[in-house]
């Protein structure tokens, strides 16, 4: 047998370029027509909104208004007085990286390629497969119903489950409070889905980004859109860039302390009929730092459908999209390399 060519070749979970700390970049982490000189210049100004007058009417009505004028101009917003002390943000952002500093042997428990799995571990959506790899580590794992999924998460370190896990149910409730704001920034009533939602499913992605020594070369994850309702993003750390929705340029998403990042996601323009767009994203890399994010994913049950409201269609908006789980879509990216440009959401729009 041939000595492995590293330059070229994809590599299995525990041995790719990333984790050895490979000093060079390998083609199949290689992303063509990469404009790195665009990559860390403007920042996008990203919609504040304040959830600190939620408890009264009159700024509530103006809440749902700037929410619903965020959802429809950009897909994105950040949220500040959220309720979450900066204790429990920092305290999951602590756990993620006491995670991926254990052994691999530790961490090597975790992975698989199967995206169906509950909790996995990962690099690349499926390693040593895909031809296109990206410079990240990952640990995924379901969160709601808490008490479900919570004896399936890593032990070690120690305080994971115990700080993950007040993180994740801050989350979900804070999710479940800016959803009813979308819903009826829609003008469909604060508890339409409410108890689909509520009965629905979280998934944690929780990403790590090792220093890249030719960041100019790689990208730690593609352009994309989160399939769920929305996703709710804490990072320590700038690397998320917007497709800004004006001129097609990428742009810096600001780290504002406190702050959480809100996208509006698949089912959340299935559900509009598109007047709310799911927001495209990518994650860029550096030379110098490590990034952690983690990405609260909130979709509906595993196999509850999720089409455009009746009310949302009209003769001026006819119905655009096809229904959808999220089991079809976890069906679709098991068949597919999201690094060649596949998208989900491509495949439900109904074609005039």
């Amino acid at each position: 047998m041939g000595k492995r060519d590293e330059s070229s070749c994809s590599f299995p979970m525990g041995q790719t370029a990333q984790e050895r700390g490979l000093s060079f970049v390998p083609e199949c982490y290689k992303v063509e027509h990469l404009d790195r000189s665009k990559m860390d210049s403007e920042t996008v100004d990203v919609p504040i909104i304040d959830l600190s007058g939620l408890g009264d009417p009159t700024q509530k009505s103006i809440l749902v208004q700037e929410i619903g004028n965020a959802c429809r101009c950009n897909g994105f917003f950040q949220v500040i007085n959220h309720g979450i002390s900066q204790k429990t943000l920092d305290g999951a952002l602590s756990a993620a990286s006491g995670f991926f500093r254990m052994p691999t042997q530790e961490k090597a428990k975790f992975m698989s390629n199967d995206v169906h799995k509950p909790v996995r571990y990962g690099t690349s959506l499926k390693d040593g497969v895909d031809k296109f790899q990206f410079w990240r580590v990952f640990l995924k794992h379901y969160a709601h119903p808490l008490m479900d999924w919570i004896g399936m998460w890593p032990d070690s370190p120690p305080d994971y489950r115990e700080k993950m896990g007040e993180y994740a149910e801050a989350t979900q409730k804070l999710a479940q409070t800016v959803f009813e704001l979308i819903i009826e920034s829609l003008g469909l009533g604060p508890k339409y889905l409410n108890t689909k939602l509520e009965e629905g499913m979280q998934v944690m992605a929780v990403n790590y980004y090792p220093p890249c020594p030719q960041p100019q070369l790689a990208l730690s994850l593609p352009p994309h859109s989160d399939y769920g309702c929305l996703t709710i993003v804490l990072q320590n750390s700038h690397g998320l860039q917007i497709l800004y929705s004006e001129d097609k340029s990428w742009r810096v998403v600001p780290v504002i302390k406190g702050a959480l990042e809100v996208h509006v996601g698949n089912q959340l323009e299935v559900l509009s009929n598109g007047r709310y767009k799911s927001v495209v994203h990518r994650v860029t890399i550096n030379s110098d730092k490590m990034r952690i994010s983690i990405a609260g994913l909130h979709t509906l049950g595993m196999d509850v459908k999720m089409e455009t409201a009746k009310e949302m269609v009209d003769e001026e908006h006819p119905m655009g999209y096809k229904e959808s789980s999220f089991r079809d879509f976890l069906d679709f990216i098991s068949k597919n390399d999201i690094g060649e440009g596949t998208s989900f959401l491509k495949t439900l729009k109904i074609q005039e």
